[in-house]
């Protein structure tokens, strides 16, 4: 299976994770354990709990960055579902250097796309857009390595040039 489907069920496993932990409140460390059991590669199920445990320490971090760009709406009327896709993508933009912004975008509309409602995936390209050119103007973009931003081949050229 290609790396990115298997990283998009990965996520998949995640929001199930941070759904089950909001609505019970049951142990963590048990439904981590038993969401991640047939993930079989390492860096899979690291990455499952970095985003998990970033998700939940960050929380009301990443809820004040949703809540400025829902200003007539509240927080709490926001479907559960895209409010953790939304955590997680925002997430990702903030927490995770080496994942490209587009991926993290994609990813979370996708997902949308299957456990939500039909409008889910444009409300979550929305905000996470907003955010990603926020951050790109405030210059606080932290990307490295394969997920440096890419340039346009145009800019690339004339800089080969000068």
């Amino acid at each position: 299976m290609p790396k990115v489907f298997k990283r998009r069920v990965v996520r998949e496993k995640v929001l199930q994770i941070l759904y089950a932990y909001t609505m019970n409140k049951e142990s963590l460390e048990a439904l981590i354990g038993a969401m991640l059991a047939d993930v079989d590669e390492k860096a899979d199920r690291d990455f499952a709990n970095e985003l998990v445990n970033k998700v939940l320490i960050y929380k009301d971090d990443l809820d004040k960055e949703i809540k400025k760009r829902v200003d007539n709406w509240e927080l709490n009327r926001i479907a559960l579902i895209d409010k953790l896709l939304l955590r997680m993508g925002i997430c990702e933009l903030l927490y995770f250097p080496d994942i490209p912004p587009k991926v993290s975008i994609n990813e979370a509309i996708e997902i949308a796309k299957m456990y939500s409602t039909a409008g889910s995936g444009k409300f979550i390209n929305g905000i996470l857009d907003a955010i990603l050119s926020d951050l790109k103007e405030s210059g606080n973009l932290n990307k490295t390595g394969r997920g440096l931003l890419e340039e346009t081949p145009s800019k690339q050229s004339k800089q080969d040039e000068e």
